[in-house]
């Protein structure tokens, strides 16, 4: 039986290297019981080695904060521009379609470039300014409630005007994506409207950076089962791209 000094090396080289680690594949790999590596992890966050979660640890904080737009989309500027103009090359000639809040969305909105005419539904006032120079694209901007921190619209009023329409695309962006717990974001109003804008799409794309990954916000948007497509940076772990796969969710890297 290893030391305890041994077992915490391990977990900490296993955790570095993959990202995030579960009680199970520990349990199996150090020969020990479930409540001696729990008692491990605990160990190891006191000394702020790691973050535990549910059935693991993982290497970055799981929890997502709410933060100003502004200051959001200094982070990972360059890998969203990326994401940004993959999702656009989505967008079909005379499309109608439905896009949500982020500083993602946004690069996505700068890099449009419409064939004849497109419609866009946004919840997102900045993605709508952005769109509105173009004369070839209808915008229709959601009222209702005003989110400061993502300088977009949520709650029932916008939920409403969801019901006459029906999109091809749904273009979400997240702040967390957890493949047990699903998308989630850090409100929990603007994540039932985008559940909304879910219901009433035909496909839904998820735009996020690979940082979004591993990471749980307060308001739960859906299960990953229920999304068709994730556009991400190539910094995401090629085991999570592959167990994506498996789930039925297509996976496009750039």
């Amino acid at each position: 039986m290893r030391s305890l000094t041994e077992r915490h090396q391990h977990i900490l080289n296993q955790v570095q290297q993959k990202g995030s680690v579960s009680v199970l594949d520990l349990c199996n790999e150090l020969e020990v019981s479930s409540v001696t590596i729990r008692k491990d992890l605990k160990l190891l966050e006191d000394k702020n080695c790691l973050f535990r979660t549910h059935g693991g640890a993982t290497q970055n904080n799981p929890y997502t904060t709410d933060r100003p737009v502004n200051e959001k989309e200094k982070l990972q500027s360059a890998e969203k521009i990326k994401i940004g103009a993959a999702a656009a090359n989505l967008i079909q000639p005379d499309d109608s379609i439905l896009i949500a809040s982020g500083t993602t969305v946004l690069a996505l909105a700068k890099s449009i470039q419409p064939v004849g005419n497109l419609t866009v539904i946004t919840s997102a006032l900045n993605v709508a300014l952005e769109l509105i120079h173009h004369q070839n694209i209808e915008v229709l901007q959601l009222g209702g409630l005003l989110r400061k921190s993502s300088s977009s619209v949520m709650g029932p009023y916008a939920e409403s005007i969801l019901a006459d329409f029906f999109c091809s695309k749904f273009f979400l962006g997240v702040d967390g994506i957890d493949l047990e717990f699903g998308l989630t974001t850090t409100s929990a109003m603007e994540a039932h409207l985008n559940r909304q804008m879910m219901a009433v799409s035909q496909k839904t794309i998820v735009i996020a950076d690979s940082t979004k990954f591993g990471k749980r916000g307060f308001g739960k948007i859906c299960g990953l089962d229920e999304i068709d497509q994730i556009i991400t940076d190539k910094g995401l772990p090629e085991h999570i791209a592959e167990k994506l796969e498996a789930m039925g969710v297509k996976v496009i890297l750039v």
